[in-house]
Parts: C-alpha cells; structure tokens; sequence
C-alpha cells in the first residue's frame, strides 16, 4: 500500500474546489480531514507538553453566501471513508460525550507498546450543537481537550465518576457571525476556548457556480477514491512523533521573537490576546498536517512551518470580522450590519438602503445619523447616480498578501 498524491492538501483543494466557497476554507477543510485520520496516533513531543493534531476549525460567514456546511461535509463525508475513524454526536452534552468516548476507546502499537487513545472527530452544520458558551462546564472540557490532557474525569450525580483514558476531540463546524454577536458574552472572546479555535471567514463568493455539475470533472469519483485511500494509508502508516528540522527550528526562533516583540503587541487586548498565546501551538498543530499530506517523513520541515505560518496570517487578517459587534449596543450592532449591507452590494440607493434598516432605525432622523456618521469615518460616500442618489462603500480592505501566496500554493 502506498499514496497515490504527493501532496493530499493539494489534490483535495482541486477536488473541492467546484463549490462557491473560498480555497482557504477547503484547506482548512481538507487539514479537519487529516487531522481526524492522524488521531492521537502522532504528536510533537516538547518534554514539558505534547502537541497534537486536532483542531477547532469553524467556518463562519452569513447565511447562504459561501455553503459553510457543504465545505464541512465534502471533507467529512471522505473521512467517514476510512475504517476505524469514529465521529461524536451530533449534539453534545456530557453523557452523550461520554458515551461516545468509551465506544471510540481503542489502543495502537508505537515501538512494541501500546498506547491508550480515545479519539474522534465532531462534525456541525451549526456551533451551538456543540457548544453552549455560557457553560464553564463545557468550555472547560473543550479546553482541556484540545490541550491533550492524558485523562479526563467527569463526576455526575447519576453516574458518578467517569474517566477517560488519552482523549482527543477534532472539531469542525459552521456558524454566522449574527451567532457569535447573540451567543458569545465578551467575556468569552479571545479566552480558552476562541483562542483555540481556527475561525475562517467569508462573506463573498469565490466563484458563481449555478450548476455544480457542470464543473465537476470526469475524474471526480476517482479522484475521490485515491483521497480516501491516502487517507486511510495516512490513518494507518502514520505512528509517533514528529520531529521538526533544524532549519525549522532555526526560522522559528526569529519568527517567535518577531511575532512577540511586533505582531503581538498590535492585537486588541480583547479579541486576539489569547490567540496570541497559542499562535505557536496552531503553527506547529497546523505544519504537522501539512508534512503528513505531503509524505511519511515524520517530521516538520522548513516549508511545512511556513505554509503554515501563511494559512494563519490569511485567517488573521479577518478575525475582526468574526468578533465585531459582540459587547456593542443594540444600535451599534445594527450600524455594522447596516454598513456590511453596503459593502456586500458595494453600492445600493439612497431610499432601497433605508428601507433595509427601517425596522431598526424608524426615525429617518436616525437613519441620516448613522449614514453620516459612516461617511465621516471614511466608509461610505454618497454619490448622485443616473437614477438618484447611492451610498457606495468605499473602504474595502485591500487583497491580504498572504492570501497571494495561499493561491500560489493551492494552484502549484
């Protein structure tokens, strides 16, 4: 048995890529995938604490621009493929969590001992299935999870003390930023369990697609078959640590310095200080994904830790997006729906614009407010057109290079 692609990061995006989602959301899509054929099978060892590979990527965008749930599932629907992969409950509270650990427990063979694992992947159409912000119990859970704690102890009235022997949780799921903003207190953001999340936003189309079927090649089904088949070799072939190569090492020492003396101290106290932290973590979670899409050579090297580095950055560029609104007034939030109206459509009528609000800001006094509020800060202009008068949205980011390079990858 042996792989068919040498880079299966590279073949999935192709394989993916027929949808009107972004490239950067079938990657991350594509390392869910490979993070849950990986399991708690491979790590990085760092004496004081292990790395593992499992993630909590969640896709968020508005309703219906980008199939955040069709993305999800093209990569989900390979791994349930692979024998021996187990996946959690559709909704999750403790019992059921527990439940699902004991029917995933199982033991693998790393130089003639066996290892405890307790692993599987959680797949959502929406992020409050899985769960409930407001509950310390459970973002407790989730933060030890991911942290790769050797055990996990529950202790329940009805059951009394359930453990756990070498958890491991990948995550995968969907949500709208209208969820964060109603669900998540401030509190929250930039805390444990955000700070271990890879959020990866849309809120465009890559591409008009009316007809899947029209662009899906004569190649799909076999295509299909070779990605289920590396990842089954993956899942099988794979066992034991990571190591990461000097020239890594020696890139990452200037990086790490860099980022804490420059890039860290740029980030808001309350959305990315967190991330912050684990930034380093992600990298490294993120390369060793990387190196077991592209061979069996079990170590992270040089290009792997930099493609990882440029996946972040292109995420990092919109987590404002993700968390903008949350703790803001009831006005204000309404105001930075009003001015993503605008620049969605990038132009839009004077009166048609009105009317989209109406229901927030019935006095038309109101409503002048806000619109010249938004033009004195630099986002709208109001020009007079052929047929009236249009709001144009005018402060649009510019294309993230890191972004460039992420195609550069995908389409080499």
């Amino acid at each position: 048995m042996s792989r068919v692609h040498s880079d299966w990061l590279t073949a999935y995006v192709r394989y993916a890529s027929v949808t009107e989602a972004p490239k950067r959301m079938h990657f991350w899509a594509g390392v869910s995938a490979l993070a849950g054929a990986l399991r708690r099978k491979v790590w990085i060892d760092m004496k004081r604490y292990t790395w593992y590979a499992n993630f909590y990527i969640v896709f968020v965008a508005p309703p219906g621009i980008v199939a955040k749930s069709t993305t999800a599932d093209i990569s989900m629907n390979l791994l349930k493929q692979v024998a021996g992969i187990k996946f959690g409950p559709d909704v999750i509270t403790w019992p059921a969590l527990a439940t699902a650990f004991a029917a995933s427990s199982e033991s693998f063979c790393y130089n003639d001992e066996w290892y405890p694992m307790s692993a599987m992947t959680l797949v959502a159409s929406e992020l409050g299935n899985l769960i409930n912000p407001t509950d310390r119990d459970m973002v407790n859970l989730y933060i030890n999870l991911w942290d790769g704690r050797k055990s996990l102890e529950k202790v329940t009235k009805m059951a009394g003390c359930d453990t756990i022997e070498a958890p491991w949780i990948n995550m995968v799921a969907c949500t709208t930023p209208h969820w964060i903003v109603d669900n998540m207190p401030p509190a929250t953001v930039g805390g444990g369990f955000t700070s271990r999340c890879i959020f990866v936003y849309a809120d465009k189309k890559e591409a008009f697609i009316p007809f899947v079927d029209e662009v899906v090649g004569d190649d799909d089904e076999a295509l299909a078959e070779t990605l289920i088949h590396d990842l089954e070799y993956i899942a099988t072939t794979l066992t034991g640590p990571m190591r990461i190569s000097a020239d890594a090492r020696a890139w990452e020492r200037v990086r790490y310095k860099q980022f804490w003396e420059s890039a860290a101290s740029r980030m808001d106290s309350h959305t990315l200080e967190g991330y912050a932290a684990r930034k380093q973590t992600h990298l490294f979670k993120t390369a060793m994904v990387i190196s077991a899409s592209r061979g069996d050579s079990m170590e992270v090297s040089l290009e792997d830790l930099q493609l990882s580095e440029t996946m972040l950055t292109d995420i990092e560029a919109d987590m404002d997006k993700v968390f903008r609104g949350i703790g803001q007034k009831q006005d204000s939030v309404h105001t930075d729906r009003f001015i993503d109206y605008i620049r969605r459509k990038g132009a839009v009528k004077y009166d048609e614009a009105y009317r989209q609000v109406h229901m927030y800001f019935p006095d038309a006094n109101d409503f002048e407010g806000i619109v010249a509020g938004a033009i004195r800060a630099g986002f709208l202009t109001l020009e007079s057109r052929g047929d009236g008068m249009f709001l144009v949205y005018t402060k649009e980011r510019a294309a993230s290079p890191a972004l460039l390079t992420v195609d550069t990858e995908i389409k080499g």
